[in-house]
């Protein structure tokens, strides 16, 4: 490590190079699972699979769809605000966000104020929109505003992005646990699939629910232990913080207006909010879970219990983060060649300073991969509500027991297509980034789509027609827009190419819904004129 001369990649700090590796003496040698570790982790999966087959034998069993998709809307506030902390809250959460305070610095704490902006947002906006009417999938109010069309341009741009996403939510905590123990990366991804296959198929959105408790209590428990046994090798919270704010990565307040740049105050605080907004306010599997609620008042107070546990999430994963930075400050892991990314910084400091408590290794683990079931479960089971609301119900006439048959099966068809996906996901770079950018590309369009018909009551014609056009225009103007500017970012680093990553949602949401209100006016105008001339020469 004596010969290391740069800091972390990417980064832009630079890290002192004086001092032994901490804690590694010269083996360079992580370490490996002990029995315990073993046990603990065994035991996570195991108790989230037997709340399965729990929610699928009690009161009843899933009789009906409305059962297995929405838990019969008699959901209370507490579960489901806890449940819709940890959908999201994932495996990226724990093992990227602490990477990315390590190299680029605290900044990303601002994201408490882009969640306050959302949550706000959304219970007063979206959420009582769609609780009273009751739909199942968010998209069925793109119909009753829009067409049917509408309808299933978003349902493909759901099913699209969600797949996608969790692809990558599968493979990180495999990727992790190939690293601290030299696990199969491969069978990693299939058992964290096959477990989510098997609860969500049995339980349906009860057994995703009650299994997001206990998944978020084992991600609090595995950052908890990480945070407590740094603070006290390195000398406690305060050598910690000093050590960070020397080393720059205390940068919170950077005003800078320039959209180019990658991580401002105005990056993360509007364009977070746009990009969370996409999530909660409009996504199928966050909207799934308030509208199972039993009253609007239990799934508005979920919302603001929720906005509680992202915060503290956030606290957890960015001090994580500060700690890296403190007790690697002078050796980086990753320029050092004894990791291949610094998305394996978390799992490595995990074995560095843990390894001598058989267990807690383990713990930390089922922490990253309580992340993954959280977030794939509730996937799954949005992938089967929105497969059967929107492609099957419109369509074959059928009992709801065949339904909930078809909901089940659906589930397990998702399942495997995700674990699938996960094979495209280990060919990304940056984690993080890629998860927030497949969020800002297609959901900005989503959020500009549904606020266009909630916002705008002129947005629709009386010709049919007219009506489909122009509102599929001003969608796909939208996604073609943001993929392009995503995409373009991938090659070049100057011009417009180099817009940050979290405007790639409000850019996609300001073009669909300004394209929407120009084409809506004008074909308002045209209809206007038309019949004005009709009854001019022919009344």
């Amino acid at each position: 490590c004596e010969n290391l001369k740069t800091g972390p990649k990417n980064s832009p700090f630079r890290l002192s190079l004086s001092g032994p590796l901490y804690h590694l003496g010269s083996a360079h040698i992580v370490g490996t699972f002990a029995v315990w570790d073993y046990v603990v982790f065994a035991l996570m999966l195991l108790v989230s699979a037997a709340v399965g087959v729990y929610c699928a034998m009690s009161g009843g069993g899933q009789q009906s769809s409305q059962d297995f998709l929405m838990g019969g809307r008699k959901m209370t506030a507490v579960p489901v605000a806890l449940s819709l902390t940890a959908t999201f809250m994932s495996a990226i959460t724990v093992l990227a966000t602490p990477s990315e305070v390590y190299q680029y610095g605290a900044m990303f704490i601002l994201f408490t104020l882009s969640y306050s902006l959302m949550v706000f947002v959304t219970s007063e906006v979206f959420l009582p929109i769609f609780y009273r009417l009751g739909v199942t999938s968010t998209y069925e109010y793109l119909e009753m505003r829009f067409s049917r069309a509408v309808r299933l341009c978003g349902t493909v741009l759901f099913i699209f992005q969600t797949v996608l996403y969790t692809g990558i939510v599968i493979y990180v905590p495999a990727l992790a646990l190939k690293q601290v123990t030299g696990f199969d990366l491969w069978g990693a991804v299939m058992s964290t699939g096959i477990v989510c296959t098997f609860y969500c198929s049995l339980g349906g959105l009860k057994a995703v629910v009650w299994t997001d408790v206990f998944q978020l209590a084992t991600m609090m428990a595995g950052f908890l232990v990480v945070i407590i046994r740094a603070v006290l090798l390195h000398g406690g919270f305060s050598v910690i913080i000093d050590d960070s704010q020397k080393g720059g990565r205390l940068n919170l307040w950077d005003f800078d207006p320039n959209p180019f740049k990658r991580h401002t105050f105005w990056t993360i605080t509007f364009g977070g909010a746009f990009v969370w907004i996409g999530i909660y306010g409009v996504s199928q599997a966050q909207v799934q879970r308030y509208v199972s609620c039993k009253s609007l008042n239990h799934a508005r107070t979920s919302l603001y219990l929720n906005l509680v546990g992202l915060w503290a999430i956030l606290l957890c994963a960015v001090f994580s983060g500060l700690c890296l930075y403190a007790i690697y400050q002078d050796c980086d892991p990753w320029t050092a060649g004894l990791i291949s990314a610094p998305d394996q910084l978390m799992p490595y400091l995990v074995m560095d300073i843990l390894r001598d408590y058989p267990g807690l290794p383990g713990l930390f683990v089922a922490a990253a991969f309580s992340g993954t079931l959280s977030t794939v479960s509730s996937s799954i089971n949005a992938l089967a509500a929105v497969t059967v609301e929107d492609l099957v119900k419109p369509y074959i006439s059928m009992s709801d027991r065949k339904l909930s048959w078809i909901s089940k099966g659906l589930s397990l068809f998702y399942g495997a297509v995700c674990i699938g996906m996960a094979a495209i996901a280990s060919l990304l770079g940056g984690l993080l980034e890629a998860a927030l950018s497949i969020f800002g590309i297609i959901g900005g369009p989503l959020v500009g789509l549904f606020s266009l018909g909630i916002f705008c009551p002129f947005a629709n014609s009386t010709v049919s027609t007219v009506q489909f056009l122009h509102k599929k225009t001003g969608k796909m103007i939208g996604t073609d827009f943001v993929f392009w500017c995503s995409f373009g970012s991938a090659q070049l680093v100057d011009g417009w190419y180099s817009l940050s990553y979290l405007y790639f949602s409000p850019a996609g949401a300001i073009t669909v819904f300004a394209v929407g209100v120009i084409m809506s006016l004008l074909t308002g105008l045209a209809f206007l004129l038309t019949s004005k001339l009709y009854f001019l020469f022919f009344s």
